[in-house]
């Protein structure tokens, strides 16, 4: 049986947590993962692994092997890389995670020059406003906003998004429109947005002058997920903070209006985060430095 492959087998039930999901992200049978660990163990006359029904746990020996076999491992792919001429021609499967905003109004519509760029890479793009994990979920880089939490991770700014306050034309028809951010929690219902992660409730901020405004809740409805807040506002539900390259469009079609537009935004940091063991992987390298060029295009974020 193939050493390094059996290697590559456990680093992959380690990182995805579970025989079942390495199987899945490896496309090979449970049965043959199972058999390729039990060889390694074998082999190594030490048990790598403690098993449960749901979850798979790393025993000292186990640990302290995946850290030495990860570097070892990832030395092989950068030579690999090298020898094939990978740098000049990125080639294999992509797994991308792209938050929905981003991923219909910028990614997509540019993916045409990507595959002219790249014609040998295969892009497998996750499209959510979800936390994945990139380890478990085996996914080689993530389009995310917000600042970073996982500091064992390596993120890379591309951009940073600009928001504006916007509501529907029959919004402000039936109920005015607002002049003052203080308005927004008691004259006017304000709709937001609340993490995926953890579910807290982002604050909306404002400012002019020297003068800044919180607006915190209550809302009368909120969401996680970007494309539900541009189908709220655009239904008349109240007013509410979006990315400016989401709005720009809509509001150049007259379906949404700016307001409260004397009053500054904060902006938003847009990063590219992937694992620190694929800092090196000429496709996630030639996507990383794609991103980078076409947010550099959109006046809505700046760099």
């Amino acid at each position: 049986m193939d050493q390094i492959q059996s290697i590559r087998v456990f680093a992959r039930v380690v990182e995805a947590g579970t025989f079942t999901k390495a199987a899945e992200s490896l496309d090979l049978p449970k049965g043959t993962v199972t058999k390729m660990v039990q060889h390694l163990e074998s082999r190594l006359k030490v048990k790598l692994l403690n098993r449960t029904t749901r979850r798979v746990t790393v025993t000292p020996d186990g640990a302290a092997y995946y850290e030495r076999t990860a570097r070892v491992l990832n030395d092989l792919d950068d030579i690999e890389a090298s020898m094939t001429n990978a740098q000049a021609s990125p080639s294999g499967r992509l797994r991308v995670d792209v938050g929905t905003s981003v991923a219909q109004h910028i990614i997509i519509p540019a993916l045409a020059d990507f595959y002219r760029r790249y014609p040998d890479i295969q892009l497998d793009l996750g499209v959510s406003d979800r936390a994945v994990d990139l380890i478990a979920d085996n996914v080689d880089c993530v389009i995310r906003g917000g600042e970073l939490l996982d500091q064992s991770l390596v993120a890379r700014r591309v951009a940073n998004m600009a928001l504006m306050t916007v509501a529907s034309p029959a919004y402000l028809q039936a109920h005015g429109t607002p002049t003052h951010p203080d308005q927004l929690g008691s004259e006017h219902t304000m709709l937001n947005y609340f993490s995926p992660r953890n579910g807290r409730p982002f604050i909306n901020e404002f400012e002019k002058d020297g003068q800044t405004v919180e607006i915190t809740g209550p809302t009368r409805l909120s969401v996680n997920e970007s494309n539900a807040m541009i189908a709220a506002v655009l239904a008349g539900l109240g007013v509410a903070q979006m990315g400016a390259f989401t709005a720009v469009p809509l509001i150049e079609r007259g379906e949404l209006v700016q307001v409260l537009a004397d009053w500054s935004t904060h902006t938003i940091p847009l990063y590219v985060v992937y694992p620190p063991n694929r800092h090196l992987s000429a496709k996630v390298r030639a996507f990383v430095e794609w991103v980078a060029e076409l947010f550099s295009k959109h006046p809505e974020l700046s760099g």
